[in-house]
């Protein structure tokens, strides 16, 4: 597949095939582009119903430029750990924070996510972060407030009495949690509308099968959550030493 940065045609013609209902996969066939640059060229420029042609090249001549303004300030890409290539973990950070947005994620808090995701400790202060994706430190608090309620981020000291953003091993175990945890309020409200609305009618059995459903997924969710944290979690030495025993030099 071609490299490079989308052309003003190419993004004509993205205008286009989302005008025409296209998935982006379909869109990024017709372009011979993978669909992850198509996905993320869309996502940071207005998304499927605000995306415009112009103002995409336009936004991305200004990021542009801002970036090469930026480069004095340090010596390019940061160095990466155990020989890894920065430009890929860059593209990587990317495409991950396109994805999450694409599942509903708000753009900065997807943005904070992946940083964290990213990093080998999982952990970052502000203002690594504010340094990281060059934005201000009140976009930073913001974000890490959404995430910190929806359990996916958590706070504590370190020894030099810096707060330090956390995510955990199991944070999708804890956000999974949450989310199920949420449905309890649905459902008890939903059957509170049963009795007000009168047993047997039409809207109360709406609302008693909406409860049953919710029900039946928080319970279920959990326990999958559960089972799935017992069995399926792996610490990164073990994974390490998974890799070492399938290397051919071990025989």
């Amino acid at each position: 597949m071609p490299g490079g940065r989308l052309t003003q045609q190419e993004r004509q013609q993205i205008a286009l095939g989302l005008g025409d209902g296209l998935a982006y996969a379909e869109i990024a066939r017709r372009l011979d582009r993978p669909t992850s640059t198509v996905t993320r060229e869309v996502m940071r420029n207005g998304g499927p119903t605000g995306y415009r042609a112009d103002l995409a090249q336009r936004a991305t001549e200004q990021r542009t430029r801002r970036r090469r303004q930026a480069t004095p300030r340090g010596s390019g890409a940061s160095p990466q750990p155990h020989g890894r290539d920065a430009e890929a973990v860059k593209e990587y950070e990317e495409v991950f924070t396109t994805v999450m947005m694409a599942s509903g994620t708000p753009r900065m808090m997807a943005r904070v996510m992946s940083c964290l995701y990213i990093t080998d400790s999982g952990s970052l202060t502000a203002s690594e972060l504010v340094e990281r994706l060059q934005v201000s430190p009140a976009s930073i608090s913001k974000a890490i407030t959404f995430l910190e309620s929806q359990g996916l981020v958590r706070r504590e000291r370190d020894e030099r009495r810096r707060e330090r953003y956390i995510v955990d091993d199991d944070v999708w175990y804890q956000a999974t949690i949450a989310s199920a945890q949420a449905l309890v309020q649905v459902i008890e409200t939903a059957r509170q509308g049963v009795g007000v609305l009168g047993p047997g009618t039409p809207a109360a059995v709406r609302l008693e099968n909406i409860a049953r459903f919710l029900d039946f997924i928080g319970e279920s969710t959990t326990r999958a959550a559960e089972q799935a944290r017992e069995i399926l979690y792996v610490k990164p030495r073990a994974a390490a030493d998974d890799l070492e025993e399938q290397s051919p030099d071990n025989g």
